[in-house]
């Protein structure tokens, strides 16, 4: 008896900690330097990320935020100046200013079922990026920053959502920077229509 009373007193002892997974080497490291981790292996502790109102991870080469889905306080996300290609803050319903600005964004999602919180937010600068996730297009387009070529829809990926037009007229080129260009051979540009599509070509010669 005495035995497994034992057993039962120390049990609490062997229970593993939840992990999130992090795959983006520069974005854990951030996590190091930020002391929410301590070991460099693509994961950290769900406990130690779970309340974080604030992150601030600009200009760090950061490609990935995936793991950002398991900070369920978040607040404040300033991400701007990486090298993110697509992020989803569906599962962060506290946001109030997001920042993501010259990233190389293709799909993004906020429908986090509260868009109205969001007070502040800006996707400047995103050459490829046509259009936002949202849950609310209303208050998207009356608050929220983003490029003329951006739109804001509730399904990005809905068939038939686009009405393609053959009279559809070119707006501007855009280099990878955003920069308005002259097409040129051998350089990759972003064609931008009235219609709101996005062409990216590569012309080699």
């Amino acid at each position: 008896m005495k035995k497994i009373l034992l057993l039962l007193v120390c049990l609490p002892m062997f229970v593993v900690g939840q992990f999130t997974f992090v795959p983006d080497d520069n974005f854990e490291q951030e996590l190091i330097n930020l002391g929410l981790d301590m070991v460099f292996d693509d994961y950290v502790e769900t406990a130690s990320i779970d309340t974080v109102t604030s992150l601030y991870v600009i200009s760090r080469g950061i490609a990935d935020l995936t793991g950002i889905e398991d900070f369920d306080s978040l607040i404040y996300l300033y991400c701007g100046g990486n090298q993110l290609v697509n992020l989803n803050l569906s599962s962060n319903p506290l946001l109030y200013e997001v920042n993501c600005s010259v990233n190389q964004l293709v799909s993004l999602d906020l429908r986090n079922g509260n868009n109205q919180n969001l007070f502040y937010f800006t996707a400047m600068n995103n050459p490829s990026l046509s259009c936002i996730n949202v849950g609310d297009t209303a208050w998207a387009n009356n608050n929220w920053a983003k490029d003329s070529w951006t739109n804001f829809r509730t399904d990005c990926n809905a068939t038939g959502i686009d009405n393609y037009s053959k009279q559809r007229k070119l707006i501007k080129v855009l280099d990878i920077f955003g920069r308005s260009v002259t097409p040129k051979p051998n350089m990759t540009l972003f064609y931008i229509y009235n219609d709101g599509t996005t062409e990216k070509k590569l012309i080699i010669k």
